[in-house]
């Protein structure tokens, strides 16, 4: 005697596939609302806002800039013993001026041990008009680089002075070496983000000028009436 066959149900099929996109009418709504929580704002709320986000720009700046420094080295024009002590204020101007060019730093790069086209980026020379001195600053991400520039080129500017110095009756002198800076030059992250922060507050000020006024009566007050031209009947009675 055979049994019957018998099946087990089937068993339910399962939905695993993503959950169905939201429906397009609440995306619309909330747009919708989006401008009448915008007027609902204080009035001053531009103000504020590009208070704060000048700030976090210019904070996230100087935390993300690559710190720079700074270091100078100076050199002083001391005039020979036949020469004229005034002359030597009117050399130093002219070796401050020689002293970015091609021929000075051509040499200075052998003991900077950078290339020509760095030392003309990060060098920079001032003097004084009351002293015959001459000051050659170097900039750099790396300090020990910067002292190293501004030592180079202050000694090659040397060289070339004492080359000279048979016809110029003028020779320069270290008077200071440039040393390693040990903070850097760069503005830090609190003051490029005042600074951020002061330029989003002038940004958010200007958008109140330009922002529309709003209606100064309010909602429940009705306008005055005007009153209607006089019909033509009554302006001949009165005549």
């Amino acid at each position: 005697m055979t049994e019957p066959l018998t099946h087990s149900p089937a068993a339910p099929a399962t939905d695993d596939g993503p959950a169905p996109p939201a429906r397009p009418h609440r995306v619309r709504a909330a747009l919708r609302r989006v401008p009448r929580r915008l007027r609902s704002l204080p009035p001053w709320s531009p103000l504020a806002a590009g208070v704060l986000a000048g700030g976090l720009l210019g904070a996230g700046y100087g935390l993300v800039a690559t710190p720079r420094y700074t270091a100078t080295s100076y050199v002083v024009a001391v005039p020979a013993d036949q020469s004229d002590p005034a002359s030597a204020l009117g050399f130093a101007q002219a070796y401050g001026r020689v002293a970015t060019q091609l021929a000075v730093l051509g040499d200075a790069q052998m003991w900077a041990h950078v290339p020509v086209a760095t030392l003309e980026r990060s060098v920079r020379t001032a003097t004084s008009p009351d002293a015959p001195m001459v000051s050659v600053t170097a900039t750099s991400a790396d300090p020990e680089e910067a002292a190293d520039m501004a030592n180079a080129v202050a000694r090659a500017l040397t060289r070339h002075a004492a080359d000279s110095a048979a016809d110029t009756h003028v020779e320069l002198r270290q008077f200071a070496r440039a040393t390693e800076p040990t903070e850097p030059s760069s503005a830090s992250a609190a003051v490029t983000g005042l600074v951020g922060a002061s330029a989003g507050g002038l940004l958010g000020g200007l958008a109140l000028l330009v922002r529309p006024r709003r209606a100064a009566r309010g909602p429940g007050r009705a306008a005055a009436p005007v009153p209607g031209p006089a019909p033509a009947a009554d302006v001949r009675g009165q005549l």
